[in-house]
């Protein structure tokens, strides 16, 4: 299952927003039957949808960005 997340991330990470990053990744889908396999493996491992399993997985990974960064933003304002 790394495997997958790390296309994942590898994804969103070239994409400058979800939209552009989902388009990519249901594209890849198309393109590539092994990704296909990985995918749907992941979303039944993870008891999620095949159709909203990437981008459940792009705002848990945006939020925990969000989180980060806004955690840094409160240890600087206490100095």
């Amino acid at each position: 299952m790394e495997e997958i997340t790390e296309i994942f991330l590898a994804i969103i990470n070239q994409s400058p927003s979800i939209d552009i990053a989902e388009a990519e990744f249901k594209r890849r889908l198309i393109d590539e039957p092994d990704l296909r396999l990985l995918y749907r493996t992941y979303c039944s491992e993870e008891g999620v949808s095949e159709r909203r399993g990437f981008l459940d997985f792009c705002e848990t990974y945006v939020e925990g960005q969000n989180e980060m960064w806004k955690s840094l933003d409160d240890f600087d304002n206490q100095e």
